[in-house]
């Protein structure tokens, strides 16, 4: 059941803001912060379980391409302590567009992801 919790929206929307200034600055260890542990992350081509594996995925890519851009994004709150954003995203040069989810879940240390997906149209 979604209820209307604007503040969960707006905190939940600065903390994917901050992820995403990390992405596409790639700084892989400030990425990973935003996951918990435990975190299961589904890429194009890759799966990660736990932040190790995240970290060494994370380090051993290299950055994204520059001027990433976001579409569409919607932040829905299910309560006090979950969220989910979706987006779409691309690049410039391309009209093809990917899209990424991520559920967020309010823990003693702050908002985190514990799910992640990525996929982008071939």
């Amino acid at each position: 059941m979604q209820i209307d919790r604007p503040d969960v929206v707006a905190e939940v929307t600065a903390v994917f803001t901050d992820y995403e200034e990390a992405l596409v600055a790639d700084e892989a260890d400030r990425i990973v912060g935003f996951f918990a542990p435990g975190a299961v992350r589904f890429g194009i081509a890759d799966q990660q379980v736990g932040l190790d594996e995240q970290l060494a995925w994370r380090r051993a890519q290299p950055p994204l391409p520059a001027g990433r851009r976001l579409k569409d994004t919607i932040v829905t709150a299910y309560g006090d302590d979950v969220a989910v954003v979706t987006t779409l995203f691309g690049y410039p040069g391309s009209d093809v567009l990917g899209r990424q989810s991520q559920t967020w879940v309010r823990l003693p240390e702050g908002w985190r992801i514990v799910t992640a997906h990525v996929s982008h149209p071939q």
